[in-house]
């Protein structure tokens, strides 16, 4: 089991449905000791009305989230360098984030989490795919960082 770190930004295609479920479970689970951001190879999409649901059953709320790129975040001034760590959800994402931060000595993992988009026939079949990724996320996050819940 790791540390936690003091910056994580997670990252997946469109900034749509993992990775603002990762930054929104990670803030939920570990609080606010670590700034943790989200952002997309592309940001063409809007937040995912089913990663909202599926997050709202265990009390985060994702209803708020504004997609971004990595483009976008570096014209608003979010330096990838001051992040200690960056988890890359998709394989898109982990290229991309590789290309930019070569020049950093900067730790990128990668989570091969399922893209529950375009799973499911029926809107209960769809919400269980989305859940099955937003518990491999609480997975991932446990394993590393272990169980808050856990703590004394």
């Amino acid at each position: 089991m790791q540390e936690l770190p003091q910056s994580v930004l997670f990252c997946c295609d469109h900034n749509a449905v993992r990775s603002p479920m990762a930054e929104g479970i990670m803030k939920k689970l570990y609080g606010t000791d670590t700034y943790v951001q989200s952002a997309g190879v592309k940001s063409d999409l809007e937040i995912d009305g089913f990663s909202i649901a599926v997050c709202d059953e265990i009390g985060v709320e994702l209803a708020r989230h504004r997609t971004r790129s990595f483009d976008e975040m570096e014209q608003w001034g979010d330096d990838l360098s001051s992040f200690d760590l960056i988890v890359a959800l998709s394989p898109a994402s982990q290229r991309r984030a590789l290309e930019l931060t070569r020049v950093f000595h900067l730790e990128v993992v990668y989570w091969p989490i399922m893209d529950p988009t375009g799973l499911g026939e029926t809107r209960e079949a769809k919400l269980e795919a989305y859940r099955q990724t937003r518990d491999q996320i609480i997975s991932h996050l446990t394993e590393r960082w272990g169980d808050p819940r856990s703590e004394p």
